[in-house]
């Protein structure tokens, strides 16, 4: 995957369809979409679906929506034809069922990390997608930053050869969240490797040419979310009686091609700082992500490097205006819904191993 960074944007300022954007799960995260979608020539929120009415009141107050559903089955049937696309925005528990029945209404979805609850759930996306000749964009928005693609250029381009181990690092010292659901693990799927894990394990798996993950090991730890705390932290008084996901969790995946990737995710680990980054070791070369530093053998000496100029854009005004160039201009879909399929794998792969002690196969 090449993906272009010269612009945000394939589209020239002339004249372009009318995209009408449904949302199931109308809270924090579709505001977020909405403002970019806002941004947009053409596009338009035009109908919302979610339980909580104030979630509905937001987009009827702030939005002028009209359209709005306490039942997304209800929005898909009533007012279906009157929809373009449609961007899942629910946690994680309802994901699947959502992302389906709006595939099975014909209807493109862009769908928020992670894909589903298990790679089950993240399969049955995937196939109602194909079954439907719709598209699925998974909304990853680290592989579509500037420092991704300078690393994948390299490695695309055989300056690393081949590669041979990946750390990922997605580590808060004490952030657990003390809103949503993030800390129930029946409804989120897990903890912080479900949840910001998944974001750095998806990047590094993008640039290294996402290959086929085979087998996995990993363990995960709860030993501060569940009990009351009065440490000083940046969102204290989360709900501990309702804690049970891990406070960090670790895990190795070996890939068809040899190559190993570790990652290590935490809302709460005794480390120095927050950790959001990306290392990669190959035969010829490596690099850090973050700063996008890279290492080499040139004439003789061991030199580290930085690029010169990387161009910079909003990733997150990217991701958007990649669903958006994908459904409604046939743009090639850079997120599918099998690399979603293929980082849900990971996930499950960590969590079977951590539950059985022992490293478990990923087919």
């Amino acid at each position: 995957m090449d993906t272009e960074i010269s612009t945000v944007s394939t589209q020239d300022d002339g004249d372009v369809k009318p995209l009408r954007v449904a949302f199931i799960g109308s809270g924090g995260i579709s505001r977020t979409h909405t403002g970019y979608f806002n941004k947009m020539k053409g596009v338009s929120v035009v109908a919302c679906a979610d339980i909580a009415p104030a979630a509905l009141d937001w987009y009827k107050e702030k939005q002028g929506v009209t359209h709005l559903f306490s039942d997304y089955n209800e929005m898909l049937a009533q007012v279906g034809d009157q929809i373009d696309a449609v961007s899942v925005c629910t946690p994680n528990g309802v994901h699947m069922e959502a992302a389906v029945a709006a595939l099975n209404a014909g209807k493109p979805v862009l769908g928020e990390k992670p894909m589903a609850m298990n790679a089950e759930q993240a399969q049955k996306i995937a196939d109602a997608a194909k079954a439907n000749g719709v598209e699925f964009v998974i909304g990853f928005q680290h592989r579509f930053e500037p420092r991704s693609k300078v690393l994948r250029d390299q490695i695309q381009s055989g300056a690393f050869g081949k590669i041979l181990y990946v750390r990922a690092q997605a580590l808060r010292r004490r952030g657990i969240p003390n809103w949503g659901v993030f800390g129930r693990k029946e409804l989120q799927g897990g903890g912080p490797m479900i949840d910001i894990g998944v974001h750095i394990i998806e990047a590094s798996h993008n640039i290294i040419g996402n290959p086929k993950p085979v087998s996995a090991t990993g363990n995960t730890f709860t030993y501060i979310g569940d009990k009351q705390s009065e440490v000083a932290s940046q969102w204290p008084n989360w709900d501990y009686k309702t804690f049970t996901v891990e406070d960090l969790a670790v895990g190795m995946i070996r890939f068809d091609t040899g190559a190993m990737l570790t990652i290590e995710s935490s809302f709460s680990a005794h480390i120095e700082k927050d950790v959001f980054n990306i290392q990669i070791m190959g035969e010829k070369g490596g690099a850090i992500w973050d700063g996008s530093q890279i290492f080499t053998d040139t004439n003789g000496y061991m030199l580290n490097a930085t690029p010169g100029f990387v161009p910079k854009y909003d990733y997150w005004e990217y991701k958007m205006r990649h669903f958006v160039e994908v459904v409604r201009d046939g743009r090639t879909n850079e997120a599918p819904a099998e690399h979603g399929v293929m980082v849900q794998k990971m996930l499950d792969g960590v969590y079977a191993s951590a539950a059985a002690g022992k490293e478990i196969e990923i087919h």
